[in-house]
């Protein structure tokens, strides 16, 4: 007993101290989970101090005594930086590396968080004082005039302008929406780490490439079974449905996917859906906004729900007639396997697809894999950004990490000086939700003596995993996700900006996707490939015949991939640009919405909507339709690339300082332009993809 007292009384929570460690690096191996509430707790009440001492300042507010003081409590060096501080770690692990007791405090801390926010952001005297520096202020630097304008618009969108009844009303409503996010993702995390597929029999792998088996024996093994396991992990569900030639068990993990979180239990996020939806639209109109999408595109570059529709309808209008020859082109391969009587069904199209794309260029994706080892991947994804931009990276195992699958590394600029951290986190596991993001566990400012503080990023996704015999191979789409995923910390890691709330990823969101999805861009570029794609047991390099057919298959099915992304759109803003209370049931309701835009066959007792986490609970709510707009964005900036040579420094260097590290200190129209001259147009989108380029068609 002794002992155990005496280890409590010396551990000191890492929080309330400098961390020690390389860079200010957070250390994950000294924290325990009783660190993070008392480090909540303590932020709070430093973040109330510090408000307190703002509006309590006897002198004029001004821009320096008010706004930097303001933004700056977000400062990591900064006494009042603490709730920052532990709120970047804690909601990064909690879909990173969680367990029911990080789950359980976070049912506990949202409702205090979130009443925090409102203490703020509903305070009348801090913002009479910043209303007072916004009516009357010295003359500002641009990026001082953005930071004023998005603060004082910060306290007007979060009600500082309503009447105190309407103040209440709104503090209730944004309390019960973060707790139903929450609740949500929490919801959607448990049954999908919960549903298996057991196999026994070798039989039912019939079909099955051989790192799909392998991958599925480990994850029996893991399990302490014998046999193989499936799950809904991407790098599980995805094989299993392109290649298995069990039509039954494709369809039994087909239905486990699609009716996630709609059983008569308690991770049902049916009503959580409609009540979120109902919450934001009650939110948007107290503060003046018929729509909550109204609200939204306040802040977007899209700028209004008539620009948003017109652009997933020009979509529409562009790429469902190839889509629609796309299905029946699927459709007639599987007829002529199984029967003109065959009737083709949600998991039947990734099988006969797969099958399509054989015939058409004597193409399997899965030869690709040996090419595609994870260590190569990393060289050249990293390679590509030392030939763009100078950079380089050095994994430093001194670095903490919270999980042994993570990799630490410090990024160096071309001049040879310190300018990140990024971690980088590339496997599934049980406490790891799905998908794949980049996040900070510190962002970039420059403080008041002119020190240039680095941003720490960290990319986290669920790539296929090594096996007991082999390396970790991936898949293409696996290094399209990966160079997204590196696209967004090049974003973060560039960032050159004085307020932190200004730099690198914070930007409007339907900005944010383009540097991400710029990268996707060399994915299936031949000099990108010939720079890392060897295979990994002989070191050959990936011959140019299998480079070829990459290239002529890169727009097999892009129109139904482009109809898919467009019709989660069109249901985000089914959902968010209604004006009276939502009561429908959300499955019919799903389905009409998107209607316009699907060409397969739809099912009456699946559901996208309750694992829908972008906008439900990932803050893509009315902004679903940023990934098209992005794609737009993206397409057109690399035809300059195209133009001038995909790896030209000069066009590299502008891209980085006309966009990557300028935030979103400027309206992100006036960041594109500079790089670009010009506003986009679709033209170059449609022109990659393959689809007939309307003349004179501009957005």
């Amino acid at each position: 007993m002794a002992e155990n007292n005496t280890e409590k009384e010396v551990h000191v929570n890492p929080f309330l101290q400098p961390y020690g460690t390389p860079h200010d690096t957070v250390p994950f191996d000294r924290i325990t989970l009783a660190d993070y509430e008392e480090a909540f707790m303590e932020g709070i009440r430093r973040e109330n101090e510090q408000v307190d001492k703002t509006i309590n300042d006897p002198e004029e507010p001004t821009f320096d005594n008010t706004l930097i003081r303001e933004d700056e409590v977000k400062g990591r060096k900064h006494y009042y930086d603490l709730l920052s501080r532990v709120s970047s770690v804690f909601f990064n692990m909690l879909s990173a590396e969680t367990n029911d007791e990080m789950e359980a405090l976070a049912q506990k801390m949202s409702p205090i968080l979130t009443q925090h926010g409102n203490d703020i952001s509903l305070n009348p005297r801090l913002f009479r004082r910043i209303k007072a520096v916004y009516d009357h202020h010295r003359e500002l630097t641009p990026e001082e005039a953005r930071l004023l304008e998005d603060s004082y618009d910060g306290f007007v969108r979060s009600g500082a302008l309503l009447s105190d009844d309407d103040k209440e009303r709104l503090r209730k409503l944004t309390e019960e929406a973060s707790m139903l996010s929450l609740q949500f993702s929490q919801n959607l995390l448990k049954e999908t780490k919960a549903f298996t597929l057991h196999l026994t029999d070798e039989a039912d792998l019939d079909g099955l490439p051989d790192t799909a088996r392998e991958a599925a024996r480990q994850a029996a093994e893991e399990r302490k079974l014998d046999g193989w396991v499936f799950t809904l992990d991407a790098p599980s569900y995805g094989p299993f449905l392109t290649y298995s030639t069990r039509r039954d068990l494709r369809q039994q993990l087909y239905m486990a996917r699609n009716t996630l979180c709609i059983k008569e239990n308690d991770e049902n996020n049916l009503r959580i859906c409609q009540r979120l939806v109902n919450l934001r639209r009650e939110m948007a109109q107290l503060l003046g906004y018929d729509t909550f999408a109204d609200y939204v595109m306040k802040h977007r570059m899209a700028t209004s729900v008539e620009n948003v529709y017109k652009l997933l309808d020009d979509l529409i209008a562009a790429y469902r007639p190839t889509a629609e020859k796309e299905l029946e082109a699927v459709k007639s391969i599987a007829r002529e396997a199984e029967g003109d009587d065959f009737i083709l069904m949600p998991w039947d199209s990734a099988f006969y697809a797969h099958k399509l794309k054989l015939r058409q260029y004597d193409f399997d994706p899965e030869e690709l894999r040996p090419y595609l080892e994870l260590n190569n991947v990393i060289k050249g994804v990293f390679g590509l950004a030392t030939r763009l931009y100078g950079i380089t990276f050095k994994e430093n195992d001194a670095i903490p990490v919270y999980h042994p699958d993570v990799k630490p590394f410090e990024v160096y600029d071309r001049d040879g000086s310190y300018l990140a951290v990024l971690y980088v986190d590339f496997h599934p596991r049980k406490g790891k939700r799905d998908g794949a993001w980049m996040t900070e566990f510190q962002g970039q400012w420059i403080e008041r003596d002119g020190t240039n503080v680095r941003p720490h990023a960290s990319l986290v996704m669920n790539l296929s995993k090594p096996t007991a015999d082999k390396p970790a191979l991936l898949r293409l789409g696996e290094v399209e996700t990966f160079l997204h995923e590196f696209g967004h910390s090049l974003h973060g890691m560039f960032a050159n900006t004085r307020f932190e709330s200004l730099s690198g990823t914070n930007v409007w969101w339907d900005f944010v996707e383009l540097p991400s999805q710029f990268m996707e861009n060399y994915a299936v570029e031949k000099e990108f490939l010939r720079t890392f794609a060897f295979h990994y047991q002989t070191g050959e390099p990936m011959p140019d015949e299998l480079i070829d057919k990459i290239v002529a298959s890169r727009n097999f099915n892009a129109a139904s991939a482009c109809l898919r992304q467009v019709s989660f759109g069109l249901l985000d803003m089914a959902y968010y640009t209604r004006r009276e209370e939502f009561t429908s049931d959300i499955i019919p309701f799903e389905k009409q919405a998107w209607e316009k835009a699907i060409v397969g066959k739809q099912l009456p007792d699946t559901c996208m909507t309750v694992q829908f986490s972008h906008i439900m609970a990932g803050g893509y709510a009315a902004g679903y339709y940023s990934y098209k707009w992005a794609e737009v964005l993206d397409a057109d900036a690399f035809s300059v690339f195209r133009r001038n040579g995909i790896f030209d420094r000069a066009t590299a260097q502008s891209f980085r300082d006309n966009i990557l590290s300028r935030g979103g200190t400027e309206h992100p129209m006036t960041l594109y332009k500079r790089f670009r001259g010009q506003e986009p147009t679709i033209d170059a989108l449609l022109e990659r993809n393959g689809i007939a380029v309307p003349p004179s068609h501009t957005r």
